[in-house]
């Protein structure tokens, strides 16, 4: 599974739970404006679960195909470098 995939799929994972949150009062709420605290919560609690599976505790409870690797950064860093050398 490329990298691109596997952290799509974490995303994905960490924004239904986020939603999930706050689909309750989003059915509830009949106008934008009364849902927007609750999306803001939803946003909220995405980025709280992002932050978490980036631990490395958490990384090893994660089946293999969610993992990343620890060498990300500095592989993002090299990817980043290369494209600047081409452009």
């Amino acid at each position: 599974m490329s990298e691109a995939t596997r952290r799509s799929l974490r995303t994905l994972v960490q924004t239904a739970v986020a939603l999930l949150v706050a689909l309750p009062a989003l059915v509830d709420a009949s106008g934008v404006a009364a849902s927007l605290p609750w999306a803001a919560g939803a946003v909220a609690v995405a980025a709280v679960l992002s932050r978490i599976m980036a631990l490395e505790s958490v990384q090893r409870l994660l089946p293999r195909s969610l993992r990343t690797g620890a060498d990300d950064g500095r592989r993002l860093a090299e990817l980043i470098r290369s494209e600047r050398r081409r452009g």
